[in-house]
């Protein structure tokens, strides 16, 4: 188990160790979902809840079941299995209570059973030998860092429509571009927070 704070592993995973801007994961829907501030916020805010508990109940899983059972060869499908069911469960709310961001996010709300950012956190927590509250922390860190960087570049990608881009930069290159200048800013707190 780690010695690290939780509070330590929920500021350090927003901001130093920002699984979107520092390990490059879960870009496909960051790219894809960050043209409207509105549908950003609505997307973070599915993340956040999934990424917190998929990561509690995967430690639960691993912890409790799978390790005193000697199966832990099977921690990648059980993680993805959770992962599909709360993704499930949100699709599902979010039809119900607000068809309008239901339709915005399209296709890539059930696609988060396959974003590698909650994937990763659940892997990264039992690889980081992370005990409940540090893997829950880390959750909600994660989730709050990558909806932090996905609202930030839809706000700059609303902005630029009004912006004179030179043609060979727009649409994607320009979105790459202000993401790799944001991964450096967000980089530039590394040392500060470890996790």
């Amino acid at each position: 188990m780690s010695d690290v704070s939780p509070w330590a592993i929920l500021i350090a995973a927003i901001f130093t160790s920002n699984i979107l801007l520092t390990n490059f994961l879960g870009m496909c829907s960051f790219l894809a979902c960050s043209r409207q501030v509105g549908t950003a916020i609505g997307l973070g805010t599915a993340v956040v809840f999934v990424m917190i508990c998929t990561a509690a109940i995967n430690w639960c899983i691993y912890t409790y079941a799978l390790l005193p059972l000697g199966i832990e060869h099977l921690w990648f499908i059980i993680a993805i299995a959770v992962i599909a069911a709360f993704v499930q469960f949100v699709e599902m709310f979010v039809e119900r209570f607000s068809p309008k961001l239901y339709h915005a996010l399209g296709i890539f709300l059930p696609l988060i059973t396959v974003n590698c950012a909650i994937l990763g956190a659940s892997l990264l927590m039992i690889t980081r030998h992370y005990g409940f509250m540090q893997s829950v922390a880390f959750g909600f860190g994660g989730g709050v860092g990558w909806m932090l960087a996905i609202v930030l570049i839809a706000g700059l990608r609303q902005k630029m429509t009004y912006s004179d881009v030179p043609q060979p930069f727009k649409g994607v290159a320009i979105v790459m571009i202000i993401t790799g200048i944001m991964a450096m800013i967000f980089m530039g707190f590394a040392g500060m927070v470890k996790i």
